[in-house]
């Protein structure tokens, strides 16, 4: 007589992502009318954040907009298997740390050496580099034969830090160039972090529609993203050059430049650890979230939850231009000092080792929308206090101080299983914690700046 073996199986509520969705789809559609007087100073003409600025920048916006989610969609398609993709090669547990480990050494040497060349090229030629590494990454996937290649993580890796500062760069540079104001250029960071998110629940479906069996010997998903690289390249080239050698002679060489703005101001950098530990407790999030919701050993729907976390940042950046502004019921930096207490305490509660996967999903949908508010808020810091000419480099740099740390701990927490996850992620939440209170620090820099200012 055979055995059967029950398996306890937790159901995510049906009720989970259409709020969320209704949630984020509200904070976009309502922001217009609940602050009309807000857009009529901005611009008289235009009820909606979509529609800010002269006709020539937005129809730049629009198409630029279109372009990142593109990129975005990519970057999914290329991190959507995860651990799956390893399996798949035959990899095991040393060998999946190994291949990440490696990936992270090529992001913390190479990537942050791109965001210098990226200063020095320009934004432009930035991303037109950056959609050439996704099409060779998607060329070399799209055959099974060539899917466990290592170059394959070296190239992936390159392309995930120029995706952080590329695109930035180049809207920032534009908006400048056709001299906008910044109301304009901030809720461009929103909706850029707001289109990442959607970009990135597209992939899934994309990838699930496009998903086939490995004996035909392509993969159709990697050949769709070398496909949008293609067009995202061709879509460059016929694009005006933007020029950023307009405060050379101002600033002098690069070098000086960077240790006089970056290094030596304690505002950036504030801003440059506080971009470091956002990418890290991000990393951390990404490498342990699903070990961390089964512990227990239920059986959890996996593919159903994630997209509940980047609907969760959808709503954090549709909430940004709540709070920045006249508008705004807080000071600037003690909304982005909250949300960084916030995403730090979620995680700190995960760290307790708690296993019930509902308090799980809430936690972690906690720290995604802190997360979507925190992004834009630090570029419209980033856009107050560095120049323009030198955001590729402090962002690089702040990515490197990331990867450290997560290379150590993939080397000593999944390699040698020396060190356990609730210790990462504690970690990660002190550094979130941390950064708040620099961010407090900054505010209260500023406020004795315009103290001695009226002093004077």
């Amino acid at each position: 007589m055979g055995v059967v073996i029950e398996r306890d199986e937790w159901v995510l509520t049906p009720l989970a992502y259409p709020l969320l969705s209704a949630a984020s789809l509200a904070a976009v559609l309502l922001l217009p009318y609940f602050s009309r007087w807000h857009s009529a100073a901005v611009a008289p003409s235009s009820p909606s954040p979509f529609d800010v600025g002269t006709t020539p920048f937005i129809r730049f916006r629009r198409a630029f907009l279109l372009l990142f989610s593109l990129a975005s969609v990519v970057e999914g398609i290329q991190l959507v298997f995860g651990e799956d993709e390893f399996a798949r090669c035959g990899f095991g547990r040393e060998q999946m740390a190994a291949r990440l480990a490696a990936a992270t050494v090529a992001a913390l040497f190479l990537g942050g050496a791109s965001g210098i060349v990226s200063d020095k090229l320009g934004p432009q030629r930035a991303c037109i580099f950056y959609w050439m590494l996704q099409l060779a990454v998607g060329a070399f996937k799209s055959f099974s034969g060539l899917r466990c290649s290592w170059i394959n993580n070296f190239i992936l890796a390159l392309a995930s830090s120029m995706f952080s500062f590329c695109f930035e760069t180049w809207i920032v540079l534009e908006h400048e160039k056709q001299g906008q104001k910044q109301d304009s250029l901030f809720d461009t960071f929103w909706l850029m972090t707001f289109f990442e998110s959607v970009s990135l629940v597209g992939s899934q479906g994309i990838t699930n529609l496009l998903r086939d069996d490995d004996d035909k010997g392509i993969l159709l998903p990697y050949l769709f993203a070398a496909l949008v690289s293609t067009i995202g390249i061709l879509y460059i080239r016929k694009a005006p050059v933007t020029s950023t050698t307009q405060h050379a002679s101002v600033i002098g060489s690069y070098q000086k430049s960077f240790f006089a703005h970056v290094l030596r101001d304690k505002r950036v950098l504030i801003l440059v650890l506080a971009q470091a530990s956002v990418q890290f407790s991000v990393s951390a999030f990404w490498f342990l979230w699903a070990p961390i919701i089964v512990a227990d050993g239920r059986d959890a729907p996996l593919s159903l939850i994630y997209p509940c976390f980047l609907v969760s940042r959808m709503l954090g950046s549709a909430a940004f231009p709540w709070f920045y502004g006249a508008m705004a019921p807080l000071q600037n930096e003690d909304s982005l000092t909250t949300a960084y207490i916030a995403a730090g305490l979620a995680l700190l509660i995960v760290a307790y080792d708690y296993q019930e996967i509902g308090t799980l999903v809430i936690l972690f949908c906690i720290f995604h929308a802190c997360v979507g508010f925190i992004l834009p808020s630090l570029a419209r810091f980033r856009t107050m206090y560095l120049p323009n000419e030198l955001r590729g480099g402090m962002m690089s740099f702040s990515l490197a101080l990331a990867n450290a740390p997560i290379f150590i701990f993939l080397i000593q927490g999944a390699y040698h299983r020396n060190i356990a996850n609730s210790t990462i992620l504690g970690l990660a939440a002190c550094g979130l914690l941390s950064a708040g209170g620099c961010i407090h620090m900054l505010r209260r820099w500023r406020k004795h700046t315009r103290q001695n200012a009226r002093s004077l």
